[in-house]
């Protein structure tokens, strides 16, 4: 695979010192070029303030005036904060759907949300002008409801959310709805339970949500793909799937070794033959030649191409990294679509520190997607601690829009 990165450019601006900018555009039907354009601002850690949609007929060319969804919220028992993630237009049916995490936090401390954060989701037949389904995600049956969402899951013990941009949801050929997910796991006497030693522990798995007449998603979930806290401290963070070419599901994970930096730190991947219901043991991800490549805990993204080719977006250092860190170069690669691994002489840049850069530098919380129009890769990415670890001025970043340019087959 040939790519080369053609422009990059400014998306949405930084609104003032020590706000940060994520985000990106989604297409909103199954075929055209009208994008919704969804940003969130960004002072401290793992807490948006507010968030702007906005919308484009003409494939980014023009957009219509944002308009504010506040992130923070009124309610009983604490403050209410959501984390939006964009947007999926389902193949099979054209309708958009949104899914974001919800919860009320004690005192507004982002590791609550550890015990507090849950999932919503929204359904539109028309781009997303107006929703037909806007509720909780809770599982089918009389065993759920909105404090029990889904199996394991207890609101107030522990949480199910998703942490990145780069949880895209899939379309199985059945027509059900995968989701991406991380949940936060509970001990023998229903606490959240972090048996890592690092911030935070959580497993993944996947929701699945198939359409019932009245355009609503009844839900069940797989099982839980679970990390050994002997090897990753963090547990197994941020999944992103994809389909292979035998029909089976590829889901890649952030792990993480922070507190213990001996331990080398990978990207980790696990495998579903009976359409992400159950998974194989999670291990670490590597090239085609068996080696493993050194990837810091950040999010990634498996994008489906076009022509068929799957491509990964994703950091890969040259050193063992210690936790988050580095969390660049930002590199695009292909993978194999036999074996689900990386090919390693595909692995192409996107964006590094540059000279003068401080070391914090964070290539991270991206997203990407194709260009309709163009056939690029567009990738949305914010630049945090570019410049400096100030407390305040750390977070200062404009959200960027990397074009990448890759050669057809």
């Amino acid at each position: 695979m040939r790519a080369k990165v053609i422009s990059n450019e400014v998306f949405v601006p930084s609104p003032g010192r020590g706000v940060g900018v994520m985000g990106g555009s989604y297409y909103t039907t199954r075929d055209g070029l009208e994008l919704v354009s969804i940003h969130s601002l960004t002072s401290r850690s793992d807490t948006t303030e507010m968030a702007y949609v906005r919308r484009s007929p003409d494939n980014g060319q023009t957009w219509d005036e944002p308009q504010a969804w506040p992130m923070r919220f009124e309610a009983g028992g604490g403050t209410g904060r959501r984390h939006v993630r964009g947007g999926y237009v389902d193949p099979l049916t054209g309708r958009y759907i949104q899914v974001w995490t919800e919860g009320v936090l004690p005192t507004d401390e982002p590791l609550e949300g550890m015990r507090q954060w849950k999932l919503h989701y929204a359904v539109s037949e028309d781009g997303g002008h107006t929703h037909i389904v806007n509720e909780q995600i809770v599982c089918a049956g009389d065993a759920y409801d909105a404090q029990h969402p889904l199996s394991g899951v207890y609101i107030g013990q522990n949480c199910v959310m998703i942490g990145d941009l780069g949880e895209v949801p899939l379309t199985r050929s059945d027509g059900a709805i995968l989701v991406p997910v991380q949940s936060s796991p509970l001990d023998e006497n229903g606490a959240y339970h972090n048996p890592g030693a690092g911030f935070t522990y959580t497993d993944c798995l996947l929701l699945i949500g198939r359409w019932q007449p009245d355009g609503r998603l009844a839900w069940s979930c797989s099982e839980r793909v679970c990390g050994d806290p002997e090897r990753t401290t963090r547990g197994l963070i941020e999944p992103t799937i994809a389909e292979l070419d035998d029909g089976r599901l590829l889901m890649v994970m952030r792990g993480s070794n922070d507190a213990r930096p001996a331990w080398p730190g990978h990207k980790w991947m696990a495998l579903s033959a009976d359409g992400g219901q159950t998974w194989d043991a999670p291990r670490p991800w590597t090239y085609t030649d068996g080696q493993a490549p050194f990837s810091p805990s950040a999010c990634s993204q498996l994008v489906p191409w076009s022509d068929g080719r799957l491509l990964w977006v994703g950091n890969i250092c040259d050193n063992n990294p210690q936790g988050n860190r580095p969390r660049y170069p930002l590199v695009l690669a292909e993978v194999d679509r036999q074996s689900g691994l990386l090919l390693r002489d595909s692995l192409q840049p996107i964006d590094t520190r540059a000279e003068g850069e401080h070391e914090m530098l964070t290539l991270s919380n991206f997203y990407a997607r194709a260009d309709r129009q163009t056939g690029e890769l567009l990738v949305f990415l914010p630049r945090f601690f570019a410049q400096t670890f100030d407390e305040v001025d750390r977070w200062t970043t404009d959200l960027s829009l990397i074009r990448v340019g890759i050669d057809p087959l």
